[in-house]
């Protein structure tokens, strides 16, 4: 396992938690509507618009959905890894911004873009988001050299 199980949604942050808080802080997408915040020592992203977390929800469930046969994610909706759901987060993303042909990785402005363009996230070109959520590699560390 690669850390954590932790739900593809949301990362524990309560009611208010960014459901792309995962892409937001890996610097893959930015969103106006998020608001970092310090917890202890680590750092949050919560977004305080109900209708926004709502849409966001909705296009992650997709994301998963259409991708649980791909990435082999449990069915039954159980909490998959980080590197599984950052994989879903910013892949889907990705195919997003591709799919919309968006100049920026804008959260809240391609869920926006997405409904009126396709009238609904149901209808959004899954076959071509899909194959980049699968494609979707993290970036590679660079180790130093050892004196």
């Amino acid at each position: 396992m690669d850390g954590d199980p932790c739900p593809a949604e949301s990362c524990c942050a309560g009611p208010s938690a960014c459901i792309f808080a995962k892409a937001l802080l890996a610097q893959h997408a930015r969103c106006e509507l998020a608001r970092r915040q310090a917890m202890g020592e680590r750092d949050l992203v919560v977004c305080d618009s109900a209708v926004a977390r709502m849409n966001c929800s909705t296009l992650a469930a997709l994301m998963r959905e259409r991708s649980t046969f791909a990435l082999r994610l449990p069915r039954n909706g159980a909490p998959i890894e980080h590197a599984k759901a950052l994989r879903l987060q910013c892949g889907g993303l990705t195919g997003l911004q591709h799919a919309l042909q968006a100049s920026q990785p804008e959260v809240h402005a391609m869920v926006r873009q997405a409904q009126e363009r396709w009238g609904s996230l149901l209808d959004a070109p899954w076959g071509d988001i899909v194959p980049a959520i699968v494609a979707w590699q993290p970036r590679r560390t660079r180790r130093l050299p050892s004196s």
